[in-house]
């Protein structure tokens, strides 16, 4: 009798490891089966193209084909288009979305193409050389009733017609708002982001 009961009693116990292993196991293999971390979503990106240049830029940017410069006066228009931010990108600060973009212009005319013959301003130009292309750059600024507005030509040296890629900022006087009203734009950010569609600029020669 007793020799029955000890075997009963470790075929009981020998089934229920067995049980308690099979019970464990889907466990572990939901822990096996978690998704990797997903990846980081890409902004989506347009592209416009002329005959002679092409340039990529964010599709949330409005892209307006009927642009001309026209500092110079209605009869001296620089033609081109302009990439403009989102009000999004604006909202709750002092940047303006109205006019603060990225424009290619050309002037067909140019002899020399600097990038000082696309400012009014009588200023200084640079050399700057980015990934093998050769840039003259020139910048300017100026206020007026509490508006600031911030120029940055980059031309590309040796393009006919001469083409040309300007920073438009438009903000205003951080100083005239009540504290906590608006905050200070992130120019180091917009300057990015302007930089990148600048390098996306692909010229053709007609």
């Amino acid at each position: 009798m007793w020799k029955y009961a000890v075997g009963g009693v470790i075929a009981s116990t020998l089934l229920g490891g067995l049980a308690g292993l099979y019970f464990f196991r889907p466990t572990a293999l939901v822990i096996n089966q978690i998704p990797p971390p997903s990846q980081p979503i890409q902004a989506a990106t347009s592209t416009y193209a002329t005959t002679t240049f092409s340039v990529v830029y964010p599709t949330a940017f409005p892209m307006h084909d009927d642009y001309a410069y026209d500092q110079f006066g209605p009869k001296k228009l620089i033609h081109g288009v302009k990439i403009t931010i989102p009000m999004e990108m604006a909202t709750g600060t002092n940047l303006s979305s109205f006019d603060t973009g990225v424009s290619i212009e050309q002037l067909p005319r140019a002899r020399n193409c600097t990038a000082d013959i696309y400012l009014q301003a009588d200023v200084k130009t640079h050399s700057q050389t980015e990934n093998g292309i050769l840039y003259s750059v020139a910048t300017t600024s100026n206020a007026a009733a509490g508006n600031l507005y911030e120029e940055q030509v980059f031309a590309l040296s040796g393009t006919h017609p001469c083409t040309a890629m300007r920073y438009f900022i438009h903000s205003t006087n951080i100083g005239n708002y009540d504290a906590g009203v608006v905050r200070e734009f992130n120019r180091s950010a917009l300057l990015a982001t302007f930089d990148e569609i600048r390098r996306s600029v692909v010229f053709r020669q007609p």
